[in-house]
């Protein structure tokens, strides 16, 4: 499950009002709970062949005149989320700029967003500040504009060690050069490095994939995520795949691929099914049902049990905008039903597990069933959680179906 990602696919739901105004209810224990912003840069150099993310590049906007003027667009969508939270904004936890590649902008670009964060809302003491970035979109004077601008982390967009490998995903780094941009990162200041890594490619081996594990681990970051390679249609992948050009990733082969990472990276320490290392705080307010705003097109919001999603083009993100409008598409109010489920969903992939008492009967039945068959670890110790044991993540899917009953 990647988060700080925009999918290319929007559900529907009830119509935002053009003011962006949320119910009453929303913004009832607003502060208590953590606050992140999510601004998404929808901009990319050339299309990765398994990405269904929102994204685009310049030859699908008309040149890529709209990225000059994007953060201009992004500012006055801040100040109307502001105006819309009015005096039960809180100040901001965490920031994540996501993509996209965000660093296709100018470094400058970035910092006068966080600056306009700053200004508009206040950054909490400690704040975290992330940013995605290609590591061959940066360099270490870009990276240092960013650290000297408040940033706090970089995610580095890796995925493979491999030459081969990152061909077939249409990768445009060398595989040398994630290596370095991490080396640039602690040179400009960076305390906290994260590397992305994406396993079950086709024809990727089992010794390339320990490559790829080895190579991420020598460059010494403080955190790593490891997904599987979903195949989603619509995707350049998904039509080789369905084509018969390149085989679809085997689902033993994929389990096998996650016991190797979790034996290379235990020494980091999982906190989340796909994870490990010092735990990215923005993406922990997702797993724990948090609040965050999300800036940019096609970005989503959760507010106090209100989720909403903006419309998606950049062109119709700015015209909406630029004529006072919110741009959101659509949302939903969540239930007391939906927001358990949804603990559900998310909490029990975390290392500090799910509280019991969020199960209901039927779900409580069936976490005893998984403990028995190992899947799960509940007792005395785990003050009253439910946990997943290193073989229930390989089935998590199916145990979190059975605990939401």
């Amino acid at each position: 499950m990647q988060t700080g990602r925009v999918p290319n696919a929007l559900p529907d739901g009830e119509p935002v009002p053009d003011s962006g105004a949320l119910p009453r209810s929303a913004t009832v224990g607003l502060g208590g709970r953590p606050f992140g912003l999510y601004l998404h840069v929808p901009f990319c150099a050339s299309r990765c062949g398994y990405c269904d993310f929102n994204t685009y590049v310049g030859s699908e906007l008309g040149g890529g005149g709209l990225q000059a003027s994007y953060v201009d667009t992004a500012t006055t969508e801040l100040q109307l989320a502001r105006t819309v939270l009015g005096a039960a904004a809180p100040p901001v936890d965490t920031v994540f700029v996501g993509g996209g590649t965000p660093t296709l902008l100018p470094a400058a670009d970035l910092v006068r967003l966080l600056a306009v964060v700053r200004d508009q809302w206040g950054l909490a003491e400690g704040a975290e500040v992330t940013t995605e970035a290609n590591p061959d979109s940066v360099d270490e004077r870009y990276l240092a504009t960013l650290r000297a601008g408040g940033f706090t982390r970089v995610s580095f967009g890796m995925q493979s060690a491999v030459s081969s490998v990152l061909r077939v995903l249409d990768r445009t780094h060398t595989a040398g050069r994630p290596q370095q941009a991490v080396r640039e990162a602690y040179a400009a200041g960076f305390e906290q490095v994260s590397l992305d890594l994406i396993y079950g490619t086709p024809g990727e081996s089992d010794d390339d994939w320990r490559c790829s594990l080895d190579t991420a681990l020598e460059a010494g970051p403080t955190h790593v995520s490891a997904y599987a390679l979903i195949v989603e249609p619509g995707t350049r992948l998904g039509a080789q795949v369905s084509r018969g050009v390149l085989p679809a990733p085997d689902d033993d082969v994929l389990a096998d691929r996650y016991l190797l990472a979790q034996a290379a990276l235990k020494g980091l320490g999982w906190y989340e099914v796909s994870n490990w290392g010092q735990p990215c705080r923005h993406n922990l307010g997702y797993w724990r049902g948090g609040d965050w705003w999300g800036i940019g097109p096609g970005a989503h919001s959760h507010v106090g049990g209100v989720r909403w999603w903006n419309v998606k083009h950049p062109a119709a993100y700015a015209d909406r905008l630029g004529a006072g409008r919110s741009p959101g598409a659509g949302r939903e109010v969540l239930t007391d039903e939906d927001r358990r489920v949804e603990r559900v969903l998310l909490e029990v992939r975390l290392r500090d597990g799910l509280p019991l008492t969020v199960l209901l009967p039927d779900g409580l039945a069936a976490s005893h069933r998984h403990v028995e068959d190992g899947l799960l670890e509940v007792g005395p110790h785990r003050e009253g959680r439910a946990v997943l044991t290193l073989r229930g993540r390989l089935l998590a899917d199916a145990v979190v179906r059975e605990l939401v009953d």
